[in-house]
């Protein structure tokens, strides 16, 4: 998957696809586009046991070698800075209803969408989640604090 995706179902068929029984999102709105560091729904496993839905940053924390920038693909499983969050505590659930590749069109790459069919049903991919400290979100609204990733 590449660096966009999208969620346009409801709270209500995220909540059955993923047997959720709570729901932290608020007022959720189709998101047809959604890109590294934005703010997107995520089902996860709280602390009490109940799977809930809640809505978290996209990108987890980079190794600082690299820079520390965000990284939506981890590829790597094997790497000391990503084996902190492989167990079942820091597993989620993203849902999409579609995602895009870029294809190499000139004068610009241009997105091809990929969804389970016409219909644009919901899915979901298998993530990893954590809580992180620091500076996220866009340049030109950059939000410092404690972020879920």
């Amino acid at each position: 998957m590449c660096d966009l995706y999208s969620m346009i179902s409801n709270q209500r068929a995220i909540l059955k696809l993923t047997s959720a029984t709570r729901d932290r999102t608020g007022n959720l709105p189709p998101l047809p586009a959604i890109y590294p560091d934005s703010m997107a729904p995520v089902v996860r496993q709280a602390e009490d046991g109940e799977r809930e839905l809640t809505m978290m940053r996209w990108g987890m924390p980079g190794p600082e070698q690299y820079g520390g920038h965000p990284v939506t693909n981890i590829r790597n499983t094997r790497s000391p800075h990503w084996r902190r969050w492989l167990g079942p505590a820091h597993r989620c659930l993203v849902p999409v209803t579609s995602f895009s590749e870029w294809e190499d069109t000139k004068p610009r790459k241009t997105p091809v969408w990929f969804a389970l069919s016409e219909e644009r049903p919901p899915f979901a991919f298998a993530g990893i989640w954590t809580t992180w400290t620091g500076t996220r979100g866009p340049k030109s609204n950059p939000v410092e604090g404690e972020h879920e990733l």
